[in-house]
């Protein structure tokens, strides 16, 4: 009887009110869910932790979920059961997933068939976890929304992150001149090894005039912007005549001058994945399947906590001295 008992239950971080990373509470008694139809049920390996998961959780972003729930939505794990009509998927299939509806951090995650993607097997879990959010973003960024286009130049500031590193390798294998920035020595290593032409260290004082000084003062095309509050006035100086600058990731205001727009009549994007559209999220699918098969597409994995550390994780990704891939749960 007790093991029957104890067997619909799982580990589970959940969060019963919005506050900084301590509200994240590891319980072992949270009932596994069951899919419904169209949707699958995920043993997790491991679950991708993004920046924005911590926006969420404190309560200071635009959606704000109902309490108590369990964060994170870039899980990788083996398919437990299906609901009715799924019929593409099967119990012991490989799968990745961008949007787990329970909740990534945890040991059992349902997702909506439509939702989740095989995982091939040149990937392993902890890869799988760091392929949703960061890739379709970064597609979504350059392409849906940057308009990118072939021999374009593209700097990404803040490239040795998840969606930075994402960028440069759909960027590179799509024909565009690569330009990256990090914070440290090993993030610039890690963004050169992932598709970037150039690197510069964001830390240094005068790496916007290096930046200029490559591009032969003709200025860079489009900018992915990781961190737009700290660097929006100065993306706009550094674009060239109709270039963009794509705001991906913010942490607060900024006061930029409309001025430094309108000389090269340049325009500020905000990029939204929660926004997309049912074809835009399938015509990401397919670009990253793509990728996969054709082998540029390889998520680099940085750090790895296990679910009991998930705080410590949420303080790293926001404070720590820089990154170098994409950070996971297992």
């Amino acid at each position: 009887v007790t093991m029957a008992a104890t067997r619909n239950v799982m580990r589970a971080v959940r969060v019963f009110e919005f506050g900084g990373p301590e509200v994240l509470k590891l319980q072992s008694d949270v009932l596994i869910p069951d899919p419904k139809e169209n949707q699958v049920l995920i043993k997790v390996h491991a679950c991708g932790v993004n920046p924005v998961e911590t926006y969420i959780r404190s309560g200071s972003y635009a959606r704000k979920p109902a309490l108590p729930y369990t964060p994170g939505s870039d899980v990788a794990g083996v398919i437990e059961s299906v609901g009715e009509h799924v019929t593409a998927f099967k119990k012991g299939d490989r799968v990745f997933t961008i949007s787990a509806i329970s909740g990534g951090y945890a040991d059992y995650a349902v997702a909506a068939a439509n939702r989740i993607f095989p995982l091939s097997d040149k990937l392993d879990f902890k890869q799988g976890a760091a392929i949703g959010i960061p890739y379709f973003t970064a597609y979504r960024a350059l392409f849906q929304k940057g308009r990118a286009k072939a021999g374009e130049s593209v700097l990404v500031h803040g490239a040795s992150g998840g969606v930075g590193i994402a960028t440069c390798q759909i960027a590179r294998a799509c024909g565009l001149k690569v330009l990256g920035t990090a914070g440290t020595e090993e993030g610039m290593n890690v963004v050169l090894r992932n598709g970037a032409h150039q690197a510069f260290n964001h830390r240094e004082a005068n790496y916007t005039d290096k930046i200029k000084e490559y591009t032969g003062m003709k200025g860079v095309d489009i900018i992915i912007e990781m961190l737009s509050n700290i660097n929006l006035a100065t993306d706009l100086q550094l674009l060239s005549y109709a270039g963009r600058v794509m705001v991906v990731g913010c942490r607060g205001p900024i006061e930029i001058n409309p001025r430094d727009a309108m000389s090269k009549e340049s325009s500020i994007i905000g990029v939204s994945l929660f926004l997309a559209t049912e074809e835009e999220m399938h015509e990401c699918a397919t670009a990253v399947l793509e990728g996969i098969e054709a082998g540029w597409l390889k998520p680099i994995v940085g750090s790895e906590y296990p679910l009991a550390e998930v705080a410590k994780a949420h303080e790293d990704i926001i404070h720590s001295s820089g990154a170098r891939g994409k950070m996971v749960l297992l």
